[in-house]
């Protein structure tokens, strides 16, 4: 598949990209799949199938957490264990 350089299509990708924290190049490779198993022809048709991968995206991002959010969660310590070190 050649590569697609019609701006909107681009920007539905980083969208798509910055929900799922992957690379642009990621995110389009996962549209275009979608696009192969559709056999979308015209840019119009692809960017349908782009704004429905963001579609999903955007209601499977509300429904987890962020990574940053879980570091946080992971880095929480427990009250009595402010102070615990283990050495090895």
């Amino acid at each position: 598949m050649y590569p697609i350089n019609d701006k909107q299509y681009l920007k539905i990708c980083a969208e798509i990209a910055k929900l799922m924290s992957i690379s642009l190049s990621s995110a389009k490779k996962k549209v275009e799949i979608q696009i192969a198993k559709k056999g979308s022809k015209t840019i119009e048709e692809k960017r349908e199938v782009a704004k429905d991968l963001l579609n999903i995206c955007e209601k499977d991002a509300s429904k987890r957490l962020s990574s940053s959010k879980i570091l946080d969660k992971l880095m929480e310590t427990l009250e009595d264990e402010d102070n615990f070190l283990t050495e090895d």
